[in-house]
């Protein structure tokens, strides 16, 4: 059993670290307090080959596994989830594309997500229908050669930004199995009757763009259908199984940063003549920051390399999700805690990414959903 990266994941790791290093801290401070990104950096890391890099050659991609998206992803969120988010987000839903797409919506959407070209959006969350998708009511109805969709989604990544998007829509309400009645549709996001509105004020990750979405009277062909009718549950459950291995690497990085300002701040801090790192109750806390991020990106290793040998593991997957984001929520009030006042203040990293922890235990799945897979393994 070898716990070693390759020489060339190490070199993907490498080169992460200091695009980020080199892209994000100047500016994510001020990403945060405006509620934008400048899209000139996520422009340059598709340059450089680190968007996309799970899709396949053939359509822009680097050809490789979900374990190095997922370096990637913690390098990016070690410096600033934020900007992290905002760069690797622009090609969520494409997971699910590989999969079930044709060839030729493949190659319509899949290239300009790696080149620079193109933003995704994926459309499933509603005002009423979060947690269980299977209550989305969003409608796609068949009119000769065109579907008409009409409905509202909420919470949706690069709504405002993207040019095409991938809708979650009811197609067959009758069906007696409600995992059946669902469909994907590939939608061109200047379609007449699409509306987007960017929302404001989010808690965390505010440099990534979040938006409500309209649909009225959508018109769009009848081969923008992706995949097979009906099928949109299980193709949402396959999305979900891989993008929560990228939420997983998010909340590592971002549990990292907090140990490490958390580090080199009690180093330095004197308190009672002697500096925070001497007392025991602080290397209490720091040995439990360590120990959980190592568990957590453990978790996460194995669960990404399973899925790359074609042996994707839910339980694992939910583990995964659940005990990493957990160890982020935890990692970021202990460094807020240390930092005492100080990390109060907006000119000190941990107060935003204290904000930006809880985002982590909500989407791709929330932490009761997680284990409650987990739960449903074990007992059978």
């Amino acid at each position: 059993m070898d716990f070693n990266l390759s020489r060339e994941q190490r070199d993907i790791v490498r080169a992460a670290r200091e695009f980020a290093q080199g892209e994000f801290p100047n500016r994510a401070a001020e990403f945060d307090r405006e509620e934008r990104f400048d899209l000139g950096i996520w422009r340059k890391a598709c340059e450089l080959g680190f968007v996309g890099t799970f899709l396949p050659e053939e359509y822009g991609g680097a050809g490789m596994g979900f374990l190095e998206h997922c370096l990637i992803t913690e390098e990016f969120w070690a410096v600033d989830p934020g900007c992290g988010q905002s760069v690797l987000s622009t090609t969520f839903g494409a997971e699910m594309l590989a999969l079930f797409a044709s060839h030729e919506q493949k190659q319509h959407i899949l290239p300009g997500l790696c080149e620079g070209k193109g933003i995704l959006s994926t459309a499933i969350t509603e005002p009423d229908a979060g947690s269980d998708p299977t209550q989305a009511v969003t409608t796609a109805e068949l009119h000769g050669d065109e579907w008409v969709i009409n409905g509202a989604k909420m919470f949706i990544t690069n709504g405002t930004q993207c040019q095409n998007m991938v809708v979650f829509c009811v197609t067959d309400p009758d069906h007696p199995s409600r995992h059946q009645r669902h469909s994907f549709i590939w939608v061109e996001a200047d379609r007449p009757g699409v509306t987007a509105k960017k929302l404001h004020g989010k808690l965390g990750i505010r440099a990534n763009d979040t938006a409500e979405l309209a649909f009225n009277e959508v018109r769009v062909p009848a081969d923008h259908l992706v995949g097979v009718r009906g099928q949109g549950f299980n193709q949402v459950m396959e999305l979900f199984n891989r993008a929560r291995l990228h939420i997983c690497a998010q909340a590592v990085g971002l549990a990292r940063a907090c140990l490490e300002d958390s580090v080199r701040h009690v180093k330095a801090r004197v308190q009672f003549g002697q500096t925070l790192a001497s007392f025991q109750g602080t290397q209490f806390k720091i040995a439990e920051m360590a120990t959980r991020i190592r568990a957590s990106r453990n978790l996460y290793y194995e669960a990404a390399w399973r899925s790359d040998q074609g042996k994707m593991d839910h339980a694992l997957t939910a583990m995964a999700k659940w005990f990493s984001a957990r160890t982020a929520v935890e990692a970021a009030d202990e460094a807020v805690q240390m930092h005492g006042g100080y990390g109060y203040l907006d000119e000190y990293r941990v107060q935003r990414l204290y904000r930006d922890a809880k985002i982590l235990e909500i989407y791709e799945g929330a932490k009761e959903v997680e284990k409650l897979i987990v739960a449903r393994s074990v007992l059978g």
